[in-house]
Formats: structure tokens, C-alpha cells, sequence
């Protein structure tokens, strides 16, 4: 069995924002030589995600609005974390919902996904370097 590791790094620029990673994971799969096994990709850090979904902007508006409505930022002080001096509470109750990682079967060196199937890092306390891991194993 082969093993694959390479990290992925993001900046985005506003405290919440979505990006198709599809493509870094199929080159991913595509410099490991691996045919057939399983492809890991998670987010390294406590206020982002990856999550497996459509690429329609749209449903990403849609998350945006319904994540804040589920866990606003402000008002900042009500939440507890926050009391460490902290702003960023809701990002983790944020990163929780949408999950840590996702796991995809390679059959015949392919991702294989289902229609309309892509994946993304989202971000929920942006305006800083963070990374996805992604780690692919099989033969």
C-alpha cells in the first residue's frame, strides 16, 4: 500500500469564505500513482472545514446566511470563549456544523463522486494562512 501527504494552504481575505479545492485534490491523486484506495482531506484548523457538496453560489449565499443565522458573530460577548479576548466563538459552533473532513473512494485513479459532487475549504475566521491536509492511501 502507498501513502500520499501534502498540505494545501488558503488566505482568505474575509472572515467567512467557501473554495472549490476539486482540482488541488485531483492533482493530488494524480502525483501520488495511487488507482485504487481512499483520499482524505481535512481542515487543520479549529474555525475552518471541508465539506463535499455543489459548486452553486446560490447554496453557498445560502450556507453563509444560515450558519450566521445559526451561530451569529455579534453580538461577540455572548459567548463565553470570547470572554479569552477572542472574536471568533461562532466560527468554531461554525466549523462543527460543516465538518472537519471528508473521505472519497479512488476507483481507477478517479475521484469517485457522485453528480455534481465537489469539494471545498470553508472559512469561518479567515484574514490569516491556514491549510487542509490531504492524505491519500491505497495502490
Amino acid at each position: 500500500m502507498k501513502s500520499y501527504r501534502k498540505e494545501l494552504w488558503f488566505d482568505i481575505p474575509s472572515r467567512v469564505g467557501f473554495v472549490n479545492i476539486t482540482r488541488q485534490v485531483r492533482e493530488c491523486l494524480a502525483e501520488s500513482g495511487i488507482r485504487e484506495g481512499l483520499v482524505l482531506v481535512n481542515a487543520m484548523h479549529i474555525t475552518a472545514s471541508v465539506f463535499i457538496n455543489d459548486d452553486e453560489q446560490g447554496l453557498h449565499r445560502d450556507y453563509t446566511q444560515w450558519l450566521e443565522k445559526l451561530a451569529p458573530h455579534e453580538p461577540v460577548a455572548s459567548y463565553r470563549h470570547n470572554d479569552s479576548g477572542e472574536d471568533n466563538a461562532d466560527a468554531h459552533m461554525k466549523r462543527q456544523i460543516m465538518g472537519r473532513e471528508v473521505v472519497i473512494a479512488v476507483t481507477h485513479g478517479q475521484l469517485d463522486f457522485g453528480p455534481w459532487e465537489q469539494v471545498f475549504y470553508g472559512e469561518f475566521d479567515g484574514r490569516r494562512k491556514k491549510r487542509a491536509l490531504v492524505k491519500i492511501i491505497g495502490d
